[in-house]
């Protein structure tokens, strides 16, 4: 491989970086999700132009977000060897990259799929770059704007396929929007001097970590009955309703040690752990119940 070939994969690899390809993962699967269980007939191409609309609206709101924070990842041990803060990337490069994607998903989803799905798209980007983003370094409550964007995945899919919100669909987007709150917490207390170092207002450095244990157990507990309306929604069957108890009480009690002291940054590390398990194996349930 020639210099100029090796120098343009390296760069095509740091744009991939950008769009943070783990997250990026999970909106993608939580999407196709929505748009399965909402049974509507969805032409192929429509299909596609969802998950593709989708994917570049998170690409785009991704990027935009490194571009902005290129000067506080430098400072976090997590974020440093990203490619801007690691100075293998031109920021200009980033900004109009992540303009590019980001932009083109509003016409993709709009005319590809139907306008309900392309503003919410453009919510979730807009909400994610305009808001969050500038909130992180101002209040705790920025938490709370990013599961906005974090939670519209899965209507996006579902009004993909029916081409309106519909109760089912609202209920999906409150089951991830309740489900990041207690997924992040646990990475605020045990990411806690990499936050501070950076500026970031964060739960635990605001409110404290004993207020910050009680909102993750709080919210926790609110999964459960969040998650079971889905049956009587008639979306699910029991066997995911039972799934759903199952996971959401073992996730419950995953936090409870939290009310009892200060279990330390290991017990935080366990809690987001069990979270991811959580999440996957409610939508794993999802699609079992649904076959």
């Amino acid at each position: 491989m020639t210099a100029e070939a090796s120098s343009s994969v390296e760069v095509l690899r740091d744009l991939v970086a950008l769009t943070k390809p783990r997250l990026s993962s999970m909106v993608l699967i939580t999407t196709a999700g929505g748009l399965w269980l909402a049974g509507g007939r969805l032409a192929a191409p429509s299909t596609w132009a969802a998950l593709l609309g989708t994917t570049l609206a998170v690409a785009g709101a991704h990027s935009l977000n490194c571009y902005l924070e290129r000067d506080l990842d430098r400072v976090m041990a997590r974020t440093r060897n990203r490619p801007l803060p690691a100075g293998r990337l031109d920021p200009r490069v980033a900004l109009w990259f992540g303009l590019a994607t980001g932009l083109a998903s509003i016409p993709l989803l709009w005319f590809g799929v139907n306008p309900v799905t392309s503003f919410l798209g453009a919510l979730a980007l807009g909400s994610y770059v305009l808001w969050y983003t500038p909130l992180k370094t101002r209040s705790p409550w920025a938490l709370h704007v990013g599961a906005l964007p974090g939670a519209l995945p899965p209507l996006m899919g579902w009004t993909a396929a029916r081409g309106q919100i519909e109760p089912a669909g609202l209920v999906l987007f409150a089951i991830l929007f309740v489900w990041q709150l207690p997924h992040f917490l646990a990475i605020s207390l045990y990411r806690r001097d990499d936050y501070e170092r950076a500026g970031m207002k964060t739960a635990p450095t605001v409110w404290g970590e004993s207020a910050t244990r009680l909102h993750m157990a709080a919210y926790t507990a609110l999964l459960l009955p969040l998650s079971v309306m889905l049956v009587s929604l008639r979306v699910a069957g029991w066997w995911y309703g039972t799934a759903a108890i199952a996971l959401g009480t073992a996730f419950l009690v995953a936090t409870l040690p939290g009310l009892q002291g200060d279990p330390g940054k290991p017990w935080a590390r366990k809690v987001f752990l069990y979270s991811l398990v959580y999440n996957t194996g409610l939508f794993l349930a999802l699609c079992l119940d649904r076959l």
